[in-house]
């Protein structure tokens, strides 16, 4: 290793963002060390994934790991309502169908680059000490509990990485540093340039059961295991239930962080209450076995205004985190790895780590982003009426593109774009029979950010 330097990159978590780009450059031989804050395996949420990662996966060769640990296969998913109204008479081709029940498989469409129909629930302690194992296997230096509480940037050709292993504290000298710190967002907090989002302000607070019957919850019975979306006649509430082994079951309320504060702050208060609004859920949830505290995350959602600069990226949550109604933060975590990855190897191989040779991954990256932020923002606008897209066989495909995390490599679905043009028209109409029951969120304040 040079004497002005101890590694080529250095990165700041090793969650599935940190240990996926560690496997990229462990691979085209770069030489990196991660550092993460905690010990292995540790509880985390985001459960559920997308197929989008399959290629990641794939590119790593980390997917036969995945496909051996028998984490349950996710075929699809499922929303339910409490609302019985008929689609008919509401300008869709989905007259046979009831407001805010909707199935979508992932076979229906073929996704470029993904060879099977499924993705994955996982438990995400073992899911991510796989990923982080793999890394470490491939070549890259693994450092757990071990923080990173500044990065140095008084020399941005020779970051330098201020760390912390319980007493001791060291430096390293890195020639750039990649942010993979997840929700801490430790650069983002450092360099001022993290903006919260004043208007998904969501918060959500979750636990395991064991011994749901999530066939009594599911519209088809065969389906029990897809990932469902339960709407709760709440403001811009809904719940997920994902599977995470044959009897265990992830569940999460989500909501505005203002009705967590009208139970002042009581989780199980906010918690029970909300499920109680559909009592066929608050029923099968009683009837089970809650195997952990409840537990909160809040602040979901923000933005910065750059993710790259000299020397710097930030990936994953570090770099951006919308909500988590579409499952999509392992999916942005690890194709943000797979962007970033390709703009820092070609860099490497030129010696030149300016902000300029990131460009590629910051571009697509956005236009990926800004996507799942429309596509989440029309989600809660149209309220149990979303589903109306899924069963209308002209935006069904499209619905389900976006569902896949299909994202990155193309423009605004036609979908989307109708959803935009569907609200608004709703929106300016106030004798439209659906104008007092779009969702309450407006959502553009921080699309434009990075």
């Amino acid at each position: 290793m040079s004497a002005d330097f101890d590694y080529d990159v250095g990165i700041i978590g090793g969650g599935p963002a940190g240990s996926t780009l560690a496997a990229y450059l462990a691979k085209a031989g770069v030489s990196t060390a991660l550092f993460e804050s905690e010990n292995f395996p540790r509880e985390h949420v985001g459960e559920s994934l997308v197929p989008a990662v399959i290629p990641v996966m794939r590119d790593i060769g980390v997917i036969d790991k995945i496909e051996h640990a028998g984490f349950p296969r996710k075929y699809g998913a499922g929303w339910t309502s409490a609302d019985k109204r008929p689609m008919a008479n509401i300008d869709f081709n989905a007259d046979s169908h009831t407001l805010g029940h909707a199935e979508i498989t992932y076979e229906e469409r073929a996704q470029p680059g993904v060879d099977r129909v499924y993705a994955w629930h996982v438990d995400r302690g073992r899911f991510d000490q796989i990923l982080l194992d793999h890394a470490r296997e491939l070549g890259a230096e693994v450092f757990t509990a071990t923080r990173v509480n500044r990065v140095d940037f008084t020399d941005p050709a020779r970051p330098v990485l201020r760390t912390k292993a319980g007493d001791r504290r060291d430096t390293v000298r890195v020639r750039m540093v990649a942010d993979a710190s997840g929700r801490q967002t430790m650069l983002g907090n450092q360099l001022k340039v993290k903006v919260p989002d004043p208007v998904f302000n969501q918060y959500a607070v979750h636990t395991w059961f064991d011994g749901l019957d999530r066939k009594a919850l599911a519209t088809n019975p065969h389906d029990a295991d897809f990932i469902f979306v339960h709407y709760l006649p709440l403001d811009d509430t809904w719940v997920w239930q994902i599977p995470i082994t044959e009897t265990i079951t992830s569940i999460g309320v989500v909501s505005q962080k203002q009705r967590i504060r009208a139970a002042k702050d009581d989780l199980g208060r906010f918690f029970w209450d909300s499920v109680a609004s559909r009592p066929e859920l608050a029923k099968a949830l009683r009837d089970a076995e809650q195997l952990r505290p409840l537990k909160a995350e809040g602040d979901y959602s923000y933005a910065m205004r750059q993710i790259t600069g000299d020397g710097t990226v930030l990936i994953g949550d570090a770099a951006r985190f919308v909500d988590p109604i579409f499952s999509s933060g392992v999916s942005v975590a690890m194709n943000s790895a797979r962007l970033a990855a390709q703009d820092i190897i070609a860099a490497h191989a030129d010696g030149d780590f300016r902000k300029e040779r990131f460009e590629n991954y910051a571009n697509t990256l956005r236009r990926g982003t800004r996507i799942w932020y429309d596509f989440i923002s029309m989600y809660y606008r149209l309220n149990v009426l979303f589903t109306a897209f899924i069963h209308d066989p002209a935006y069904r495909i499209d619905v389900i593109r976006m569902l896949q995390g299909d994202v990155y490599d193309a423009e605004e679905p036609g979908a989307l774009k109708a959803m935009k043009e569907y609200v608004a028209a709703v929106e300016a109409d106030p004798t439209h029979l659906w104008h007092g029951h779009l969702g309450n969120l407006k959502a553009r304040s921080a699309a434009a950010l990075f």
